[in-house]
């Protein structure tokens, strides 16, 4: 009997050891590509309640109606437990998908049949099945630079090349966008879809101009490009002009992505796809595939709410929040910055996109910054491209104003040293 099932011929950790090696060939080689989130590895940090966490992109989920949830959980198990409790359709409840209808009709997406929604374990899932139903290893997707890490760590774990396109304060640019296809496609690419996040980009906060929506969509219609939109935010607008989404103009050429994550509550894990009728059955078999069914429960909760709770008023609610924390920390960013420092000025959302001298390593900086009591997220972790970076994200969303303007105030000396030092350099 050998010494890892049997009786111990050697130390617990040489046994480990073995059992380790032995099983090191099992693995994939898609499982060499999946790797921890920075921005993960900073939340563990940020449960200490000496620092200011300038980094969690978390809802503020007190001013939710929480025991009137409390109350509608209960009766719906006590009541309707036993198809609450079952399993039930892979698609997800027809109720919720017509509730899905209704609020996207509130961002000008109109006249979507439920029949072409799927209902997801979040966005992330739909990002995911997205990547399994149309990516190949070695295959290309296009994305924002920055854009969203949990994108960037689907893409890898598929084997997927991440080509970052340039963006400025208006979003995604097009004509970089076109010459970057040119040159993939000169170089044999498969590229298989555009992946953005044009309302209050996470981590940049930035929006895509309208007029520019329209170049982009047409840029990849004519290249036979999809495009997954991925919109959690977009109704947490709180100043500006409302733009309709890629999918209102372009249904056939966008598969959209919502969440009840950032309007609601992002424990529930429930988002949906809404995918064009000839890419749908190959979409929902995916997802299927994966989860059987998304969690019923969790999806009748959900349109209890939305059925009984001015869900409308509640969003009017988060914006007036959010854009309070959204002001207190551009005033403190105004008054503490030191000069080279610059900023997004987000009209909604979660997050202000700062931006060093070039040549700071803000990776570098964040064992500074919790030693000054604050974190923040590097921004490297939002760009496929492994170079350091000299960006960093700030998010407002969970944290109260006053707390928002110390951790500003304790960042500013931390930035201020590193431009100084670099300077020097």
């Amino acid at each position: 009997m050998s010494s890892i099932t049997g009786p111990s011929t050697g130390s617990e950790t040489e046994i480990a050891f073995e059992r380790a090696a032995a099983h090191e060939s099992l693995f994939s080689e898609r499982a060499s590509h999946i790797k921890q989130s920075a921005v993960r590895d900073v939340f563990e940090l940020s449960l200490d309640p000496s620092l200011v966490s300038l980094a969690g992109g978390n809802p503020y989920l007190q001013s939710l109606p929480l025991e009137k949830l409390g109350a509608m959980a209960a009766k719906l198990i006590a009541t309707e437990g036993m198809t609450a409790l079952q399993y039930g359709s892979g698609q997800g409840t027809e109720e919720l998908r017509t509730q899905i209808c209704e609020v996207m009709a509130e961002e000008g997406i109109t006249g979507v049949d439920p029949d072409n929604i799927v209902v997801t374990t979040g966005s992330q899932a739909a990002q995911d099945v997205a990547c399994k139903v149309f990516c190949d290893p070695g295959d290309t997707v296009l994305c924002e630079d920055p854009t969203y890490v949990g994108a960037l760590n689907t893409f890898e774990a598929y084997q997927v090349r991440a080509e970052p396109i340039p963006t400025d304060e208006h979003g995604l640019v097009p004509e970089a966008l076109s010459q970057r296809i040119t040159e993939l496609r000169g170089e044999g690419a498969r590229i298989k879809f555009l992946y953005t996040i044009p309302n209050f980009n996470n981590p940049s906060g930035i929006t895509l101009a309208a007029e520019r929506r329209a170049q982009i969509a047409e840029i990849c219609i004519a290249e036979n490009i999809l495009i997954l939109e991925d919109n959690p935010y977009g109704m947490l607008r709180y100043s500006g002009e409302p733009i309709a989404p890629l999918y209102a103009q372009y249904p056939e050429n966008v598969i959209y992505m919502g969440s009840f994550s950032k309007i609601m509550a992002p424990g529930l894990r429930i988002g949906w796809a809404v995918v064009p009728a000839h890419l749908f059955r190959r979409f929902y078999l995916a997802a299927e595939a994966v989860t059987l069914c998304p969690a019923t429960f969790n999806q009748m909760l959900i349109s209890k709410y939305l059925d009984g709770h001015d869900w409308r008023g509640q969003i009017a609610t988060y914006r007036e929040l959010y854009a309070a924390r959204c002001a207190a920390m551009l005033e403190a960013l105004d008054e503490h910055m030191p000069a080279g420092v610059h900023y997004t000025r987000p009209e909604g959302g979660f997050f202000i996109w700062v931006t060093l001298p070039e040549g700071i390593d803000t990776y570098a900086l964040l064992s500074k910054g919790i030693e000054a009591g604050v974190v923040f997220i590097p921004g490297a972790a939002f760009s496929p491209d492994d170079a350091p970076s000299h960006r960093l994200r700030l998010a407002f969303s969970a944290v109260p104003e006053d707390k928002i303007r110390e951790g500003v105030r304790r960042l500013a000396p931390v930035l201020a040293a590193a431009i100084a030092a670099n300077g020097v350099q």
